[in-house]
């Protein structure tokens, strides 16, 4: 039953967010999300090696 709630709310605040978005007017060039893109790979990297050493002590 929890899941199904938790479904629930997750599609509502999809319905909710996806058209504020899509009427907003900020864009992001695509310098700017080459910028940010170069960065995803080495902090995953980074939070993968995090989590082990967490799963590792605890």
């Amino acid at each position: 039953m929890e899941v199904l709630i938790l479904l629930a709310v997750l599609f509502a605040a999809l319905v909710i967010v996806v058209p504020l978005l899509e009427r907003s007017k900020m864009r992001i060039s695509n310098d700017d999300a080459a910028k940010w893109a170069k960065w995803i790979w080495p902090l995953m990297g980074l939070l993968l090696v995090a989590q082990l050493i967490r799963l590792a002590f605890s």
